[in-house]
């Protein structure tokens, strides 16, 4: 039986963790436990974990160093591997947009792939709730990305995501800066060049319902040259 460890950042998601952390626990998967990496959110996200750790297999790192999506997954990553070395880590948003229905899922097809991607751009995908704006900028960035960098993925820079043990064992941490959602880009990247087997899964994607988004202009920006940056480090 593969043991499953799931992976959230928050920041700010106190409304958010409780029915999160149900849903996933509701699913029944065997040998699944949650690791919440928190960013020191003052509205006191990672006192919740530590309540609802009275009832589910869930833990929280209180992180003090850096702040950043990336920075919290790459502690993350590192912090699972090194205690709880599972066969698979499944990294998903805390925000309710990624439906941890889904996950069973994203686990059948790392049966015979070593990443699998939830897509919202594959056939099948789709993203509720955002306006035109959003969805724009959302498919510009993964087309600048995708033709800049070569990689033949539709949704490159989604969160939702399964991946082996071996990858993330593989993967060079190190070398990877970003701190934003580029960061999905920039691990992508070194996935697919070290010949990692990646298939995409079709999810739906909804807008968040609790909280205030955390996309800015500086992460489109991040996006823009660290891809360009890869490209010609590559």
């Amino acid at each position: 039986m593969s043991r499953v460890v799931v992976v959230t950042p928050t920041y700010n998601e106190r409304n958010n963790i409780t029915p999160l952390v149900e849903a996933i626990f509701k699913l029944g998967i065997p040998e699944l436990s949650l690791v919440v990496a928190d960013d020191s959110s003052p509205d006191g996200t990672a006192d919740a974990v530590e309540v609802l750790a009275g009832r589910y297999p869930v833990r929280v790192m209180r992180r003090t160093g850096e702040r950043g999506l990336g920075r919290a997954y790459i502690e993350a990553f590192r912090d699972i591997v090194n205690k709880e070395s599972p066969d698979f880590i499944i990294q998903m948003d805390a925000d309710l947009s990624h439906d941890p229905a889904s996950i069973p899922r994203l686990l059948e097809a790392g049966q015979s792939a070593d990443v699998v991607i939830g897509s919202r751009y594959v056939q099948g995908g789709q993203i509720e709730n955002w306006e035109l704006s959003r969805r724009l900028v959302s498919r510009f960035g993964n087309f600048y990305a995708r033709t800049v960098l070569g990689l033949p993925y539709r949704d490159l820079t989604g969160g939702f995501r399964c991946f082996r043990k071996k990858v993330i064992d593989t993967v060079p941490f190190d070398r990877v800066g970003s701190v934003g959602y580029n960061f999905m880009i920039e691990t992508l990247w070194h996935v697919h060049r070290a010949g990692f087997s990646v298939v995409e899964v079709p999810i739906i994607f909804r807008e968040r319902k609790e909280g205030v988004s955390k996309f800015n202009i500086g992460i489109m920006i991040e996006c823009f040259w660290r891809v360009l940056k890869l490209r010609f480090q590559g």
